[in-house]
């Protein structure tokens, strides 16, 4: 099945656009978002996280996404939990 579309950051242009899907099939949030430079991915190396083994696994990668998207990322989580039908 086809990903849901939650929506776009709403400061976007035509070329820089975060944007929210839901994946109904594994009921799991796909995020479109800007990648992490070095910077970002060295403080996510550093920072301490109870249960959380240090680093990134080769298989996971973090993006960056606006706080402005919090909405779009609420009305996904709700769509997972199948709240928003």
């Amino acid at each position: 099945m086809a990903l849901e579309f939650i929506g776009v950051d709403p400061s976007t242009d035509d070329r820089d656009s975060p944007t929210v899907w839901v994946d109904p099939d594994s009921m799991e949030i796909v995020l479109q978002g800007w990648k992490a430079g070095d910077e970002l991915r060295s403080k996510v190396y550093d920072c301490p996280a109870p249960r959380h083994a240090p680093g990134i696994p080769d298989h996971e990668d973090i993006i960056r996404i606006p706080a402005r998207m919090a909405a779009l990322l609420r009305k996904a989580c709700d769509v997972a939990e199948g709240l928003d039908g």
